[in-house]
């Protein structure tokens, strides 16, 4: 035991660090503009700044891409209690970690409180079958703080001193319906009486591949405790896949260093600290413990679990005394006194530079970098310094939080579903089941993931939202992922876009073209903007647009039957599987989102056609599709998904010749808003092919007469404008009025995914004598559809309320204030509208008076204790009429959206 003391840079070595680099980088001090050039040197390739990142994900086990089995249960395939013991195939997971951006070399935390049966190595949740509301991660850790590329970071993890409740955390949660509040973590008491080490990590890049790492363990408790640290670094096991590839190496170099050696990569150094104790160095193999799992000698005694048997058991045969592996650790032993804190340094260089851990010198650089943060947070686009105190926090954590959820993410599917040379081969089943039509599918990238536990994957359309945050922090990142989800490695050859791993051909709304419009804008003033981002994404955004036209249109009626669309439980039937009833769905959502993708292709086309008239005949074909999907869905069959007693769009259930609308006041019928785009006759009139041929569209077609006569409606301004829009005037304000009455849809919190009028009148369906029910439910979903662990019948979405906000505002732009809606008993016009939603929207993580944030709820450690308050958790999503933070805690991905919030928040009424 230890003693006590109280842009792409694959394939590419690492560059020599020049001599004492801390030295040098302490006597520079922060510039404002000092995150500003290391994205400009990263950008031009003059410099990989980002290549070392935290790109490690938070859960690997579990997940699809280790899923072998024959009937695709990810969860028991590879469940939490193999993950210490089991190689890893597509990624590697860890605790605050970082790694390069092939994860080829990985850093991070194990800890362990001589209490628990493990080392805590990587965070642990319930599986999807455990949850009485699905998956969920059981842990308290905070992402702080992150520069773009990531040459500052800052995470906090909260260890109990107490037994982690493993074993009660899911025998609770199996004896909970789903009616029923979640058991977690504090719910057990191991946080009582402050009893808690806070495990904060700090990174600083002295050079893009000098990582100076900075550990601070605080004894919040009222007593001494002991702690075993044990900062990790070991290598992701690829060779185990590719029989007679060359293994990397891990070596002792003396007491306090470990050399590195990677065929590409070169080597590297993790000096360690030696000031607050002294460490003793471990080794073993990144290799599967085959004994253990499933009853095979072990090729080696030195495999992936055997520091929980050094650490845990006292078993010191179980590391390798030669001091080489695959998988390294300094083990401290410390005894931290109540209230007090230890902190240790180690450094991660290049092993031909020279990197002293003076501790002055050592804090110097990373207190350097931090402000560095704060600077580059507090220029322009970011102007988090113009934010209230309250704002500024939430913002900058925010921001962190969409950095830290950046991760490797690899799959190449031809091998996942075939098998490896060497390795046993899967079950055929495989080659009929999940994903077997992806074969061409092949991904290792740094991507923006949704939340890295329990959505370790990306999604298209959360990335799509997530880049809106992005296009401030790190424009051609941004740009970078917007392309990257249209590339042939990963749009299908059929034009669809990838969903996400557990169905990659599942139907989810088409936002990726607005999310490359708003990029485009974002990242550029006007004339210099990326034309050449615009371009190559519309080029593949036809490809989509006709596979959405090819495969969602089966009437050929411009009716749009999308599947659920991303909304999961939001609908009468599980909208993505056939319909009990028989007959097709028409839906208005769907079809409304094709509006919606129609008017920004549109947009796209005549920006690109001012550079090049031959985006001038595409223009036009978007211009009378867009006039056709609009009209079917006003009028087809009289008129059309609109219900003119109730005011409202609603899907309709086709049986035969008949329709019959089902009348669920939802999301459904607000998406409609959204299909609406503003022309300016001063751009019409620079295209005169554009120009002619919708002048004669308007005189000719008279079969459209909804939109000759409403849709394409003229201002009276000094310059005209004409508003593409599905709803007219008329039909606008009565929606509209639906969405800000506050016994409908318009919360406390921001706009209800269902109207709260279902909660006194649910929305029954009969059918051969069962049941169809839609009733109001705020907070967790208490139905099974999509594994019920995520709920569109009444919380409160960040997604949808965004482009509603955006939809307001454009209305408004055309009709100015002279259309209002009542609100809260007065009129408003559409703008203010739009303030109020989003001032809404930003009251969830804005403390009150009492210190009560309402994301957090009624939890008293968020509202006073010190160590807690100013911690803020960004949910998947929020409970309509509390508040209450609901889904994946981390899910911080389109929950960003408030960056945007915050700067336009009004004060509310």
């Amino acid at each position: 035991m230890p003693s006590t003391r109280s842009k792409s840079s694959r394939a590419v070595a690492l560059a020599p660090a020049p001599a004492a680099p801390a030295a040098r980088a302490a006597s520079v001090p922060a510039a404002p503009d000092a995150e500003a050039r290391r994205l400009a040197d990263a950008d031009a390739g003059r410099a990989a700044w980002r290549r070392w990142g935290p790109y490690v994900s938070e859960r690997q086990w579990g997940t699809v891409r280790e899923d072998y089995s024959a009937n695709g249960d990810c969860w028991t395939h590879f469940p939490h209690d193999h993950a210490r013991s089991r190689t890893y195939r597509w990624g590697e997971d860890g605790l605050l970690g970082i790694s390069d951006d092939q994860c080829r070399l990985c850093f991070a935390l194990a800890l362990w409180n001589e209490r628990d049966p493990i080392l805590k190595e990587r965070l642990f949740g319930l599986t999807g079958p455990e949850g009485n509301h699905g998956e969920d991660v059981k842990e308290h850790y905070f992402y702080l703080d992150s520069t773009p590329t990531h040459s500052y970071m800052k995470a906090l993890y909260k260890y109990p001193q107490a037994e982690f409740p493993y074993a009660r955390l899911v025998e609770e949660s199996r004896t909970r319906g789903r009616h029923e509040r979640e058991f977690e973590i504090e719910d057990s008491g191991v946080f009582n009486d402050g009893r808690v080490f806070d495990v904060q990590a700090e990174y600083a890049k002295a050079s893009p591949d000098d990582i100076l790492i900075r550990l601070t363990i605080s004894n919040r408790g009222p007593e001494a405790a002991r702690i075993h640290v044990l900062p990790t670094l070991w290598f992701r096991n690829t060779w185990s896949w590719a029989p007679g590839s060359p293994r990397p190496s891990l070596v002792a170099d003396g007491n306090t260093r470990i050399l590195a050696t990677h065929p590409d990569m070169g080597s590297m150094v993790l000096s360690i600290d030696d000031q607050a104790a002294s460490p003793e160095l471990l080794f073993t193999e990144n290799v599967s413990n085959t004994q253990r799992l499933w009853g095979v000698p072990n090729e080696t005694p030195f495999v992936k679990d055997a520091f929980h048997e050094r650490v845990v058991r006292n078993n010191a045969g179980a590391v390798n005394p030669a001091g080489r592996g695959t998988k390294s650790a300094a083990w401290y032993a410390l005894d931290v006194p109540a209230n007090g804190a230890i902190t240790l340094r180690l450094r991660l260089h290049p092993a031909n530079a020279y990197a002293p851990l003076d501790a002055r010198a050592f804090d110097r650089v990373v207190d350097e970098r931090r402000a560095d943060a704060d600077a580059f947070y507090d220029a322009p686009p970011r102007r988090h310094g113009e934010l209230s105190p309250d704002a500024r926090l939430v913002a900058r954590q925010a921001a962190a939080s969409l950095l830290w959820s950046k991760q490797f993410y690899h799959i190449d599917i031809a091998p996942w579903l075939d098998g490896d040379a060497g390795q046993v081969p899967p079950p055929a089943e495989r080659t009929r089941g999940r994903n077997a039509d992806w074969r061409h599918l092949n991904n290792q990238d740094i991507i923006s993931m949704p939340d890295k536990w329990e959505y370790p994957w990306y999604a298209a359309w959360d990335l799509a939202f997530q880049m809106i945050p992005f296009a401030r922090l790190d424009p051609q990142f941004a740009k970078d992922q917007l392309v990257l989800m249209l590339r042939e490695w990963y749009m299908h050859p059929n034009g669809q876009i990838p969903a996400y791993e557990f169905a990659f051909g599942d139907v989810n709304p088409p936002v990726h073209a607005w999310a490359v419009w708003r990029v485009y804008k974002m990242t550029g003033a006007r004339g210099q903007r990326d034309r050449v981002f615009l371009a190559r994404c519309f080029q593949k955004l036809l490809l989509n647009f006709t596979w959405w036209v090819n495969r969602k249109d089966p009437s050929g009626k411009h009716i749009f039957a999308g599947g659920f669309l991303g909304l999961d439980n939001i609908g009468v039937f599980d909208r993505s599987r056939p319909l009990p009833t028989g007959g097709s769905l028409e839906q208005a959502d769907g079809t409304a989102w094709m509006a919606f993708y129609c008017g920004t292709m549109l947009s796209i086309a005549l920006e690109l056609a001012a550079g090049d008239p031959a985006y001038e005949d595409i223009a036009t074909k978007f211009f009378e599709h867009f006039i056709a999907i609009t009209d079917a869905m006003n009028t087809l069959g009289g008129t059309g998904l609109w219900d003119e007693h109730d005011g409202f769009y609603y899907d309709q259930l086709r049986m035969g010749d008949g329709a019959i609308p089902l009348r669920v006041r939802s999301l459904v019928g607000m998406v409609p808003l959204l299909g609406v785009e503003i022309l300016d006759d001063r751009v019409i009139d620079r295209l005169p092919d554009f120009r002619t041929r919708m002048h004669w569209f308007l005189r000719h077609h008279t079969d459209v007469p909804w939109h000759a006569t409403c849709a394409c409606a003229h201002t009276g301004a000094a310059h005209a404008m004409r508003l593409l829009a599905i709803p007219s005037r008329d039909r606008l304000q009565r929606v509209v009025s639906c969405l800000m009455d506050e016994r409908e849809f318009l919360s406390p919190f921001g706009v209800r995914s269902v109207s709260k009028r279902h909660e006194r009148d649910p929305y029954v369906f009969h059918h051969n004598g069962e049941e169809f029910r839609v009733d109001y439910t705020p907070g967790e979903s208490t139905t099974a559809l999509f594994g019920g662990n995520s709920n569109w019948r009444g919380p409160i979405w960040f997604p949808l309320n965004f482009l509603l906000i955006e939809a307001l505002e454009r209305y408004h732009h055309f009709y100015g204030d002279d259309l209002t809606v009542e609100c809260c008993s007065r009129r408003i016009t559409l703008a203010q509208a739009a303030d109020e939603i989003r001032t809404r929207l930003s009251r969830l993580f804005l403390p009150d008076a009492q210190g009560r944030r309402p994301c957090h709820a009624d939890d008293p450690r968020f509202a006073a204790d010190p160590h807690w308050k100013d911690l803020v958790y960004f949910h998947e999503h929020f409970h309509a009429d509390t508040g209450r933070g609901l889904g994946a805690t981390h899910q911080t991905g389109w929950t960003a959206l408030v960056l945007e919030m915050l700067h336009r928040a009004a004060p509310a009424t």
